[in-house]
């Protein structure tokens, strides 16, 4: 260190009478400092000075050899064995320690590294931690682990609903009757709306009539009367009522009843209790019938000639299932309110196909199912 009396005073002034300090300018180090600061420098080695001493260590120097680098640590790490890893990462940990001012790092992939810092003014330690893609899929704590655990317990849970209720049947299996055993009594193998309090002539009417299939002209009739009929209230009443409707309608003979004057009709709904519009619809529809027999030969060709003469068999295993209209329904009945016929709604039209058989919806738990079927193929 230099002393105090070698460096130049600040020169003061007064302001005021007040003495300030003033700035020192443009001042150099002495002499003395100067060769105290070139002395403290270390000198570094020249080539000619490294040429030198490596010739010196030979014992044969040739003067024809070129001058011979020094070797120098090389700043990279050393290589590490890798493991059994098929990605070639290692699977190791290295911790590796570099001055603040190192110009060279070690280049790892930016994905498996971690990085910290420690707060030291003087040192900053780097911990390059690679892991190896085993590792991160086969760890317990892992993401890719509780995901397939995840999955392995919904392929469990899956299995075991398969196996308590049994997988879903296809389209074919539907179609399948189901065996019933012979002792099984006969209110059970019936459809679910006959139920032990339907009254005997319904009981009776689903068990010989009901989805058979009809082709004659008068029982068509008679049906399209009944089915119009029923609109309102009940089957039962109306098959109640079914002998007073053949009396008054004579045996549901088109030709007879479509020549039925003002005064019958009024007669016929005085006398059977019938509502007058009731009565009309009755005559205006066997004149429909009439004009349908000269134009397809009769009322059932003309009828079945929708469903090409071929009854539609269903597959129903519940009532609730059993739609209250079809499209057929709603095609024939567009065609016949066309034609002038009255009481032909789309859903009045449905039950008219199933009491007359053009559609077998029994249940297929039903016995009568598969006798109408067989009813429908023998035609």
């Amino acid at each position: 260190m230099c002393s105090s009396k070698t460096l130049n005073p600040h020169p003061i002034a007064k302001i005021n009478g007040r003495p300030v300090l003033q700035p020192k300018s443009n001042q150099f180090p002495t002499l003395e400092r100067r060769n105290s600061l070139q002395k403290n420098t270390p000198k570094s080695p020249t080539p000619a000075s490294i040429t030198v001493a490596c010739n010196r260590s030979n014992k044969h120097p040739s003067a024809l050899s070129p001058p011979i680098s020094p070797k120098l640590k090389s700043p990279r790490p050393p290589a590490l064995k890798r493991g059994n890893d098929p990605n070639g990462l290692t699977s190791s940990a290295e911790k590796v320690s570099t001055p603040r001012n190192a110009s060279t790092k070690a280049h790892t992939p930016s994905s498996n590294v971690k990085k910290f810092k420690k707060a030291s003014p003087t040192i900053e330690t780097t911990v390059i931690m690679n892991y190896s893609s085993s590792l991160i899929v086969e760890a317990p704590g892992s993401i890719a682990a509780a995901r397939r655990e995840q999955v392995a317990i919904m392929q469990e849970q899956r299995k075991l609903k398969i196996n308590h209720y049994g997988r879903v049947k296809s389209a074919a299996d539907e179609r399948i009757v189901p065996v019933v055993d012979s002792n099984v009594a006969l209110e059970e193998r019936r459809c679910s709306f006959i139920t032990p309090s339907s009254d005997p002539i319904y009981v009776a009417y689903h068990d010989q009539e009901w989805g058979v299939p009809v082709h004659d002209d008068r029982m068509l009739f008679e049906l399209l009367v009944l089915t119009g009929a029923q609109v309102g209230s009940d089957w039962t009443s109306v098959l109640k009522k079914r002998e007073t409707f053949r009396e008054a309608f004579s045996d549901f003979d088109a030709e007879i009843v479509a020549k039925f004057t003002e005064k019958k009709i009024i007669s016929i709904s005085g006398q059977y209790g019938m509502d007058i519009s009731q009565v009309r619809g009755v005559v205006d529809n066997s004149n429909r019938i009439l004009q349908v027999k000269k134009e397809y030969g009769s009322f059932e060709k003309y009828l079945w000639g929708f469903i090409n003469h071929k009854a539609i068999t269903t597959q129903y295993r519940s009532c609730s299932k059993i739609p209250v209209k079809t499209s057929k329904s709603e095609s024939i009945s567009k065609d016949m309110v066309k034609r002038g016929f009255r009481y032909v709604g789309p859903t009045v039209i449905h039950s008219f196909m199933q009491a007359a058989g053009l559609t077998n919806d029994h249940l297929i738990t039903c016995s009568r199912h598969q006798q109408c079927f067989g009813l429908a193929s023998s035609q």
